[in-house]
């Protein structure tokens, strides 16, 4: 059952209930995300978490239907979490109660705009975490512009922005060589997470990358 659709810029995003009562999220026809398989999102948060002794300020990109960041606030060492989310209508769709909300939380603040300005936005060596959920990964691109995501220079631009001891943590659907040599580039190693997931009955795997300032 479809419970919202909007156009934007980037093409059609439509919020519907499957049989069975998951809350699924799709993007120009392309399955993005449900509310049934989130330990990948939760495994990109508790990776940056156990990576930093002081979570004080943190770095989402992409709200999608909130799991990254309602991991992220399950440890009460956060100070703060700053969400980048391109789509008004997601974060639209969370605050009017569609889908479940993260944003009453007096630690999450939202910043509607492209995940690349609100990082380059920020102060040198300013947050302790910087996680990346913002397409599909690299290789299965919802939207082609975020392909400068996964290259070498934003990367370098995110740990520019980390502070000693700051991490970056990457959600990606498929393995990329590609994506685990950038972060490394930068970074001086990566360490890469597999995730096996239950999708819709099939057995998949979903990857985290992962590089420390």
């Amino acid at each position: 059952m479809e419970l919202a659709r909007a156009v934007s810029a980037r093409g059609e995003l439509v919020l519907r209930r499957r049989d069975g009562g998951a809350l699924e999220l799709r993007v120009n026809g392309v399955f993005v995300m449900d509310d049934q398989e989130t330990s990948s999102e939760e495994l990109l948060a508790s990776a940056a978490l156990a990576a930093v002794r002081h979570p004080d300020r943190v770095v989402v990109g992409g709200l999608g239907l909130g799991y990254t960041v309602r991991a992220l606030l399950a440890d009460a060492r956060l100070g703060q979490v700053l969400v980048a989310e391109i789509e008004p209508e997601l974060v639209g769709w969370m605050r009017s109660g569609l889908v479940p909300s993260v944003l009453d939380d007096s630690r999450v603040g939202v910043v509607v705009g492209d995940v690349r300005a609100v990082v380059a936005d920020l102060v040198d060596a300013s947050v302790d975490a910087i996680l990346l959920d913002v397409d599909n990964g690299p290789d299965f691109l919802v939207y082609n512009e975020n392909s400068a995501i996964y290259t070498s220079g934003f990367l370098a631009v995110c740990r520019a922005k980390l502070r000693t001891g700051g991490v970056l943590t990457v959600w990606s659907s498929s393995s990329s060589p590609a994506l685990e040599t950038a972060v490394t580039s930068v970074f001086g190693g990566c360490e890469v997470k597999p995730v096996p997931v239950a999708l819709q009955n099939r057995a998949e795997t979903y990857y985290v990358y992962q590089g420390g300032a």
